[in-house]
C-alpha cells in the first residue's frame, strides 16, 4: 500500500467532495470511501448537473467493478444484490493500492490530469474553460462572475474535472506541447466528450447502494465482451499531452469507457483553491457498433453510415429527444422486440435494462419491484462547441415493464401513443378554431400552445398511472381506465378552447378543406368535428360507463 499523500495534496478517497442527498432528504458531501461505505444510508449522488452526477456514477461503477473483480458473473452479482451488501474491504484495499492516482493535486500523477501539460504561450487559463454552465462570451447571463469566478474549491473542480472528461463541447482547444496534432498552437476539434454522444440511461434504486448494484453488469458472456486490456486510466501509465495510439487505448471493456480521457486537462491552484484549468484535447472515441461494450445508452440505426459504408446494422448511440419528456418517447427506451427472420431492429434499449429484464424473467427480482429509470444527455451548439442545454427525466415503473414479451410494456407503449393520438386531435381543433375565426395564418401557434397545456395535463397523470402498474394488473382495464383519462382531460381543453373563441368562431365563414373542397368552419362544427375524433382516438373510453367518481386529472 502506497504512503498516505501529503498535505498539500486532495485526496479524493478521503475530502469530502461528491454531494449526495441521504434517507433523512439531508444533502452533504462524501469522499469517495465514504461514498462506499454509506451507500445503503444514502439517497443518491445529488450533483449540480444531472450530467455531473451520471459522470461521477460511472467512475464509482468503475472502482467497483475492480474491487468486485467484473464481477465475474451472474452468481457473484447475485451474492450481492442478495444481501444488499457492497464488498467493503475489497473496496478499501483496492482503493489503497492507488491512493497516488486519486489525489487531485499530485506533482507527478493528479488525478485524470497530465502533471505537466503546457502550451507554447503560457496561460493564463480561466475556470471557464472547465465549468460546463458558463456560457461562452455570455458571462453577463451567469451567477458565476467576478469573484465566482476568480477561483473554487478543490472539491468543486473535481466534479468539474470529472464533468469535463465526459462532457466538454468540442471546439477549437488550447495546444499542449508535445501534441502532434496542433496547428499554430490551437488544437483543432475533435468533437465532444465521450457521454456527450449518449443517450445516457442508469438504473436508480432506493438507496445509492441498490443503484450500484443495478448499474453494475457482471462481466459474462450474455452481457459484456471481456477484454485482458481493459483497466481504468488509474492502473495506466499516466497519460502524456499527445494522443493515445489507436492500438493501446481501446476501448477494451467497461473500465476503459467509464473512465475515458476526452482532454487533457492540467488545474492550477493549491489544496485551498483552484484558479484555472488548461484544456486540450484528449482521445477520439468512435462510438460505432460498441453496443455490446457500453451498458448505458440508448442505441439506433445510422441509414447514412449503413449506405456510406455497405454494411447492415450500423449502430450509434442516440441522445434523449430534449423537445418531450421520457414517457412520450418510451417506444424508444422499451422498443419492440425483433420478430424470428425481421430485419435488425432500428431501436436497441439500454443492456442495463435489458439485463434487468432478465432478473425478473429468472426470478432473481422480485415482479412486483419497481425501479426508477433516469435518462440523462446533453445537446450542443454549432458545431457542438457550446452546450445548449442538459436533459434529465426518469420514470418509475415495475420491472415487468422492461420485459420484451410482457402485455404491461406492450400497454405501457399503447397508453402513450393514445396520450399522442388525442393531443394531435386537440391541436386539429386548435387549427380549426383559428380558420373559423378568420385567421389566415395556418402557423398561429395556438395548436402548439394548445397540445403544451394538455401535455403539462397528462404527464403527471402518466407518470402515476405508469408507477401503479404491476404483477396484478389487468391490461385492458388498465389501458381502458388510461383513455378515460385522457378522454376527460383532453375533452375538457377542448371545450375551453371552444368557449374562447368569441362571436367570430360561432358565426364561422367558408374555407377550404384539405381535399380542396369548400367546408363551412365554426366553432361547433369544430367541436364536433373534436368530439367524434377523439372518440376514434380512444375508443376504449367508451367501453364501459364513465364512472362519476373518478378523480378529475
Amino acid at each position: 500500500m502506497n504512503a498516505p499523500p501529503s498535505p498539500a495534496g486532495f485526496s479524493l478517497l478521503d475530502e469530502a467532495w461528491i454531494p449526495a442527498l441521504d434517507n433523512g432528504g439531508r444533502c452533504r458531501d462524501l469522499s469517495l470511501r465514504e461514498m462506499f461505505d454509506q451507500a445503503g444510508e444514502v439517497r443518491m449522488i445529488a450533483c449540480e448537473l444531472p450530467t455531473q452526477t451520471f459522470a461521477i456514477l460511472r467512475l464509482a461503477l468503475a472502482i467497483l467493478h475492480r474491487a468486485t473483480d467484473g464481477p465475474s458473473g451472474e452468481a457473484a452479482w447475485l451474492a450481492l444484490w442478495r444481501d444488499r451488501r457492497l464488498p467493503a474491504a475489497d473496496i478499501s484495499d483496492y482503493l489503497g493500492e492507488f491512493r497516488d492516482r486519486f489525489d487531485l493535486l499530485h506533482p507527478e500523477r493528479p488525478f485524470y490530469q497530465v502533471a505537466d501539460l503546457r502550451a507554447s504561450n503560457d496561460g493564463p487559463y480561466g475556470l471557464e474553460r472547465l465549468i460546463a454552465d458558463v456560457p461562452n462570451g455570455l458571462q453577463f447571463l451567469t451567477t458565476r462572475a467576478g469573484a465566482g469566478m476568480a477561483s473554487i474549491t478543490p472539491a468543486e473542480a473535481a466534479r468539474w474535472l470529472v464533468h469535463c472528461q465526459a462532457y466538454d463541447p468540442s471546439g477549437i482547444k488550447t495546444g499542449a506541447v508535445g501534441d502532434a496534432r496542433v496547428k499554430s498552437g490551437k488544437g483543432y476539434p475533435i468533437g465532444a466528450g465521450s457521454l456527450g454522444w449518449l443517450g445516457g440511461v442508469y438504473l436508480e434504486g432506493a438507496t445509492l447502494l441498490e443503484t450500484l448494484l443495478l448499474n453494475l453488469v457482471p462481466v459474462a458472456p450474455a452481457w459484456q465482451r471481456a477484454d485482458e486490456r481493459d483497466a481504468p486510466v488509474w492502473e495506466r501509465a499516466p497519460q502524456s499531452s499527445a494522443e493515445e495510439s489507436d492500438t493501446t487505448r481501446g476501448p477494451f471493456g467497461l473500465l476503459s469507457l467509464y473512465t475515458w480521457q476526452s482532454r487533457r486537462v492540467r488545474l492550477f491552484g493549491d489544496a485551498i483553491a483552484i484558479t484555472g484549468a488548461m484544456v486540450s484535447n484528449g482521445d477520439r472515441l468512435d462510438w460505432q457498433d460498441r453496443q455490446l461494450l457500453e451498458p448505458m445508452s440508448v442505441w439506433g440505426r445510422s441509414a447514412p453510415r449503413e449506405r456510406e459504408q455497405k454494411v447492415i446494422p450500423v449502430y450509434l448511440p442516440r441522445p434523449h429527444d430534449h423537445g418531450r419528456a421520457l414517457w412520450r418517447g418510451l417506444q424508444t427506451l422499451l422498443p419492440a422486440p425483433p420478430q424470428p427472420g425481421a430485419e435488425p431492429p432500428q431501436r436497441l434499449s439500454p443492456m442495463v435494462l435489458q439485463r434487468l429484464a432478465r432478473l425478473t424473467v429468472t426470478e432473481v427480482v422480485e415482479p412486483d419491484f419497481r425501479v426508477r429509470t433516469r435518462a440523462v444527455s446533453i445537446s450542443y451548439g454549432a458545431k457542438q462547441a457550446v452546450i445548449d442545454e442538459v436533459f434529465s427525466d426518469a420514470l418509475t415503473m415495475n420491472v415487468l415493464l422492461l420485459v420484451d414479451q410482457s402485455e404491461l410494456r406492450v400497454t405501457a407503449i399503447d397508453a402513450a401513443a393514445d396520450a399522442e393520438t388525442a393531443v394531435n386531435v386537440l391541436r386539429r381543433l386548435a387549427d380549426n378554431l383559428a380558420r373559423a375565426a378568420g385567421s389566415r395564418d395556418q402557423d398561429s401557434g395556438e395548436a402548439e400552445r394548445a397540445a403544451e397545456r394538455a401535455y403539462a395535463v397528462l404527464d403527471h397523470a402518466f407518470r402515476n398511472w405508469l408507477a401503479g402498474l404491476g404483477p396484478d394488473s389487468e391490461p385492458a382495464t388498465e389501458r381502458a381506465a388510461w383513455q378515460r383519462l385522457v378522454r376527460r382531460a383532453v375533452g375538457r381543453l377542448g371545450g375551453e378552447l371552444v368557449a374562447a373563441a368569441g362571436p367570430a368562431a360561432w358565426i364561422g365563414r367558408v374555407g377550404k378543406d384539405r381535399a380542396g373542397k369548400d367546408v363551412h368552419y365554426s366553432s361547433s362544427q369544430a367541436d364536433a368535428w373534436f368530439r367524434a375524433g377523439l372518440a376514434k382516438a380512444l375508443p376504449m373510453a367508451a367501453e364501459v360507463p364513465q364512472q362519476k367518481q373518478e378523480e378529475a386529472v
